[in-house]
């Protein structure tokens, strides 16, 4: 096992101490004003979600041609490793290659769009994070950017949280805000919801980081983080009884 593995895995229990921490402490402040939590660290639920697949593959590198597709399911894959050692239940939309729009002849996309859509609902999830990269006519254009559906304030406390993280990296070319959409996958989920565009394969730079295993993992893990810093937020996981 590597010494960045070790350090890695150290982050991640680290994290997850302060999480329990946070809750615990919070449910013992709000206990008078009849607020429990809502779930046990244990029991969280999160859905990952890998953008496009099977014959939609999405963008593609500009130097490489890497398909949109591929990488998204390498970044999920690594969530979901960091989230399950965190002791979180993961649901992802999609493991392999294939898309999710089954036998369907016609409207592929909408049945792909709509598989997703019932493998969230059935997760009954906390938290959905839908993994995607982005375009730009522009190849100057970079950076990771957070979208979350308008008009959802608690999915847009979760964006900020993410794009803190993400702004932070030393990859980072510049500081970005979440942005606002109206998008499917965010607006039919039940719970806080954002799509995390990993960078722009149009661009020369994203695409050289983007195409190594090394930065993915990078990439990955601070998304990880931000979601923990999300949770963290007296708001974000204490529900108020009856």
């Amino acid at each position: 096992m590597s010494k960045n593995t070790v350090t890695r895995e150290r982050i991640i229990r680290l994290s997850v101490v302060a999480f329990c921490v946070i809750t615990v402490l919070l449910g013992a402040v709000f206990a008078s004003r009849r607020v429990v939590m809502a779930k046990s660290a244990a029991k969280f639920t999160v859905v990952i979600d890998a953008g496009h697949g099977g014959i939609d593959g999405g963008v593609t590198g500009v130097n490489t041609g890497v398909v949109e597709s591929e990488l998204n399911l390498a970044v999920a894959k690594l969530l979901k490793e960091d989230f399950t050692s965190a002791g979180f239940r993961v649901v992802m939309t999609r493991t392999t290659a294939a898309g999710l729009y089954g036998n369907a002849r016609k409207s592929l996309k909408k049945a792909d769009m709509q598989a997703r859509r019932k493998i969230i609902e059935k997760a009954d999830p906390c938290l959905v994070i839908s993994v995607h990269m982005n375009r730009y006519a522009l190849p100057s254009r970079r950076g990771a950017q957070v979208f979350y559906a308008t008009g959802s304030e608690q999915s847009k406390i979760f964006a900020e949280c993410v794009q803190n993280r993400l702004n932070g990296m030393d990859e980072a070319p510049r500081q970005s805000s979440p942005l606002g959409g109206d998008y499917y996958v965010l607006n039919v989920s039940p719970c806080p919801a954002v799509i995390v565009e990993c960078g722009f394969l149009s661009s020369p730079l994203d695409e050289a980081l983007l195409i190594t295993e090394e930065y993915r993992k990078k990439l990955a893990f601070t998304v990880f983080t931000g979601a923990v810093a999300y949770l963290s937020n007296e708001g974000a996981f204490l529900e108020k009884t009856p």
